[in-house]
Parts: C-alpha cells; structure tokens; sequence
C-alpha cells in the first residue's frame, strides 16, 4: 500500500526543485506506470492510459481507441504483396541498367527513344503527371474499425473513442519498475526544460542578474536564476574581469529551445545594461521626471547619454550625477571604470550637435536636414579634442545625435577689433621695456657715485646691485602673467560673443 504522508511530502518535493506543479508530476507518474503495463501485461497494439489517484494510491487502466470506417480487405492483401513485389523490382532495375549501357552507345534508350551523346533521352511529348488521392492508413494502435467497435459496444460510432477498462494488475516485475523509473526521470526532465523556457522566454530583451558560473572554451556560463545562459566571447567587455561568483547585471539576447534544453544568450556590451543602471540609480529617471533620449557606447572605453526634462526646476545633468559625482560614481565602478559623458538634449539640432561634442568648445555649426548632415567648424587648439582619441568622441557623438558629423579646423583671419586689441598690447609691452631700460641705467650711475663719492668697498655696492636685478626680474614676471592671464580673458569674451 501506498503511504500517504510520504508520497505527499515527495511530491512536494520534486515539485518545488524541478519548479513544476503537482499536475504535470502526476502526468508523468501517470505515463510511466502505462509503460510498465505494457512492459508486463499489454501488447503493441494496445494503446494505454492509467488515471492514478494520488490519495489512496488506486490505479484505473483504458485502452482508448478512435473508430474508423471499416478498411478493405484488398488493401491488407497488397501491403502483403509489396514485399514480394520490392524485390522483383530491384532485379528489374539491375536488368535495365544493363540494357542502358549496351544501347546507350548505340544512341537509344531502352524503350527505343533516341538519346542524346550524352545518353540523356529526348522526350518527344511532355509527361503528364497524375495526382493519386493520399489514403490515411489504418493504425491498429490508436484506431478501431467500426465493425469491431460494434461487436464491444453496439452504439459505437465512427469519430468517437472507444474506452475499454483493463484490469489493474497487482504487482510490477523488475523490468517494468525499471521501464516507469527511465519514463519519470525523461518525463520530468521535458517538463523541467519546458518550464524554464516559457519563463525565460518572457525576459527577452530585459536585464537581469546573474552570477559568472565558469569558463568554457572562451566562453562564459551564467547562471540565472534556475536556467544557466551563455555569454560568447563577442559579447564581453574586453579589460573586463569575470571573476568566478561575481555577481553582474546582463542584457538576455535571444532565448532559443533545443534538444538539450533551453539555450539563453547574455552581453555586457549591450547599451541596454547602461540605462537599466541609470533607472535602478537614479529616482528621477526611474519615475519619469528626467527621460533618457539616447545612448552611445563603446563598451568598456565611453559612453554618452543624453537626458531631458519638462520640469524646469529641475537639473538633468545634476540630477544624474549626484551630490559629489556619488550616483555615477556608483555607474562607473559597476562598468569597472568605463567613462560616461551625460549631456543635455535638446530639439534644436545645432545646440545638440554641441552638446554631443563636448567638452570640446565649437565655433559653428552648418546642418543639411535633408542629407541629416552637419559640418562643424572647431578652432585648432580644440581640433583634436572634439575627434576625441581615434576618432572616439565624434563617432560617439555621431551616434547620439543620429546625424553625420564633419569636423573642420576654423581658419578664417582675425576681425579687426581682435587685431586692434594686439597692436595695443604690443604698444604698451614696448613702453614697459624702456622704462625698465631707464630705470637700469640710473640705478647704475647710482652706484657708481656711491662708490667714489663715499668711500665705501667695491664688494656692498655689488650685492646691492645684484639684488635689485633679481627684484626687477620678479616684477617682469608678475608683469608678463598678468598680461597672459588679461589675454586669455579677452579671447574668452570674444568667443562668447
């Protein structure tokens, strides 16, 4: 007799490590006792259910079959015939084989038509080719002829199953246990493989966490959840470390089912991982109030994301940094220190195309809308900062905006108020080094009367002198700083204007 208690708390079991539910476990014990049946009791031609009630153990055994019209005996009398019929027939191509050689060369086929040197026959008309009606053959397994049908049940039908209810057997051999135990182990396998399919097939597309399992020929195995994903070499961030047990989010590729189960595909390059961090770190984000536009990367070297919001209280860039860079800071050491530049959208192209290019500065910007093209002139101390190393920043850029960026160096003349502002300059230096020039020379007519007139050591009157050279020649460098630091402004002011 079956023990209740344990059968149940078993059950529960495997239902809770395979993640099935107690109808589908129930289904395979079902399944696997109609084999064992029909290991011990049954017959091919049997086609066997079991109905097993899990609360007593009881067991009730059909045969169900569906009534078909009555087969012709002359069909059975030909599947008999075929055999015979099969090998006359390969004695028949061996025989014509020969005659295709010996008249081939001839130039005629065997049935006298004329053939090509090639030995290809040339029809003389067209052969019309017949459609033969496919008749459905009878199966003695899963159907029953409706005389037979009669003789068990008069009311029989043809479309209607007929049950017949066996006996249950009172014990199982060795061989039939062993048949039921192969029959659950596959059965709750399929299941198992099917579960996590229908699960996993529904976070296509979505960024989930996973934990690195081990390396496999380059590749790296994942682990999922229940289901265990595979990230190719083609999907890792190169300088990324993947250390066995880490713990990382990954963007689900595609999800396929095959023989061996379900085959799941991950990346880390996917620019999907990058705005799942910045909703999970960023409240103003994850509740709408700053929208994410667009996203450029490079996987493992830079990003760009562009932001914006309606609300103008609201900072979108501020908000995405934190105080003291401690919200991106938290993006960054998840990428393990890729880069990430969060500029300001805007609808005006031109003023996206600038922000795009930050941080170098652009003197103007000229845009086709129809081509979607713009070409951007910078000055030549910004050139090589708005490429960016190997191209990095304009590609990025490029991508963002969704535009084609041409990147020229600015070379019209200075206007005349910039040169005004240079002969000015050069004037007052020259003022500067006469005076300086005079003041030298009576510093050493000064000395020199100091010298006869006083009496005094030829070596005082020299330390005096030399101290105040090096006192003049600080005052020409604070001079020569300051006149930089009042250029630098002036260029400034003329850019922004």
């Amino acid at each position: 007799m079956l023990d209740q208690k344990q059968f149940a708390v078993a059950l529960k079991q495997v239902c809770e490590e395979k993640g099935l539910s107690e109808t589908q476990v129930i289904e395979t014990i079902e399944s696997a006792l109609a084999a064992a049946y029909r290991k011990d009791y049954g017959n091919k031609l049997q086609n066997i259910k079991v109905e097993f009630n899990p609360e007593d153990g009881s067991t009730k055994i059909y045969d169900i079959k569906t009534i078909v019209e009555d087969v012709p005996e002359v069909e059975e009398v030909e599947e008999e015939e075929e055999e015979a019929v099969s090998t006359e027939n390969e004695a028949d191509k061996k025989d014509k084989a020969k005659e295709v050689n010996s008249k081939g060369r001839q130039g005629e086929s065997p049935s006298g038509e004329r053939v090509s040197p090639g030995g290809e026959a040339v029809l003389g008309q067209k052969e019309t080719a017949t459609e033969e009606e496919e008749v459905k053959k009878f199966n003695p397994k899963t159907e029953i002829q409706i005389s037979e049908a009669k003789d068990i049940k008069k009311t029989s039908k043809v479309g209607d199953e007929l049950i017949v209810k066996l006996d249950p057997p009172e014990g199982y051999g060795r061989m039939a246990a062993q048949t039921a135990k192969q029959v659950i182990i596959q059965k709750l396998r399929e299941a198992e493989r099917s579960t996590l399919y229908e699960e996993i097939k529904d976070k296509e597309g979505e960024v989930v966490n996973g934990v690195i399992q081990r390396y496999e020929r380059g590749n790296i195995l994942v682990s999922i959840g229940r289901a265990t994903a595979l990230m190719p070499h083609d999907q890792q961030i190169r300088n990324e470390s993947y250390n066995i047990g880490n713990q990382m989010k990954f963007y689900i590729v595609s999800t396929a089912q095959t023989i061996k189960g379900p085959e799941i595909i991950v990346s880390r390059r996917h620019e999907a991982v990058l705005r799942e961090l910045f909703i999970t770190e960023i409240p103003e984000i994850s509740s709408g109030v700053v929208e994410i536009k667009s996203i450029a990367r490079e996987a493992g070297e830079r990003a760009k994301i562009a932001v914006h919001t309606d609300d103008k209280s609201i900072d979108p860039i501020g908000s995405c940094i934190g105080q003291r860079g401690s919200r991106i800071q938290t993006i960054i050491n998840e990428l393990n220190g890729e880069k990430v530049d969060i500029i300001e959208y805007s609808d005006e192209i031109e003023k996206f195309i600038v922000n795009a290019l930050s941080p170098a500065k652009i003197s103007s910007v000229k845009i086709n809308e129809e081509e979607k093209t713009s070409i951007v002139k910078v000055k030549a101390d910004q050139f090589s900062l708005a490429i960016g190393k190997g191209g990095q920043n304009a590609r990025l850029a490029a991508k963002l905006t969704g535009w084609k960026i041409d990147i020229t160096e600015d070379k019209e003349k200075s206007s005349p108020d910039e040169k005004d502002d240079n002969k000015k300059d050069k004037e007052g230096d020259e003022k500067e080094e006469k005076e300086e020039q005079k003041e030298t020379k009576k510093d050493k007519v000064n000395d020199e009367v100091r010298e006869g007139g006083l009496g005094q050591k030829k070596d005082a009157p020299k330390k005096e002198s030399a101290k105040k050279d090096e006192d003049k020649k600080e005052k020409k460098k604070k001079k020569d700083d300051d006149k930089k630091e009042e250029e630098k402004k002036d260029k400034k002011n003329l850019n922004n204007n």
